[in-house]
């Protein structure tokens, strides 16, 4: 089983969602998505597994979404992916992926539907 996470360490919720994986004997690949910025594609892939939106995988209360000018809803998920591959903070977090399946760790239980 190769299981990834999109990780910050500084955020509770990323580190809850580490943990819990760990806890269960699951030492999954660690992509600090703030230094090693995911590519569109790889965007576009995590989306997919997600079944979500580019839209619904944006932080909007962070100040870089208004500065990015993101509160435009008619901006195409293509912008939308573009602008996260700018400012990779505006990615929600953790992200946990197992093959072509992925969640968001929030709360950090729910990734564990991905995990059987």
């Amino acid at each position: 089983m190769s299981i990834t996470i999109y990780h910050n360490p500084r955020c509770s919720k990323s580190r809850e969602t580490l943990k819990l994986l760990q806890e269960r004997g699951i030492e999954p690949e660690i992509r600090e998505y703030l230094k090693d910025v995911p590519s569109s594609d790889e965007l576009k892939s995590v989306l997919a597994a997600l079944g979500i939106s580019a839209r619904e995988l944006l932080r909007t209360k962070e100040a870089e979404y208004k500065e990015a000018g993101l509160d435009d809803q008619s901006l195409s998920d293509e912008a939308v992916i573009k602008a996260m591959t700018e400012y990779p903070k505006l990615i929600e977090r953790p992200i946990v992926i197992n093959g072509d399946q992925a969640r968001i760790g929030r709360p950090p239980e729910s990734v564990l539907e991905i995990l059987a």
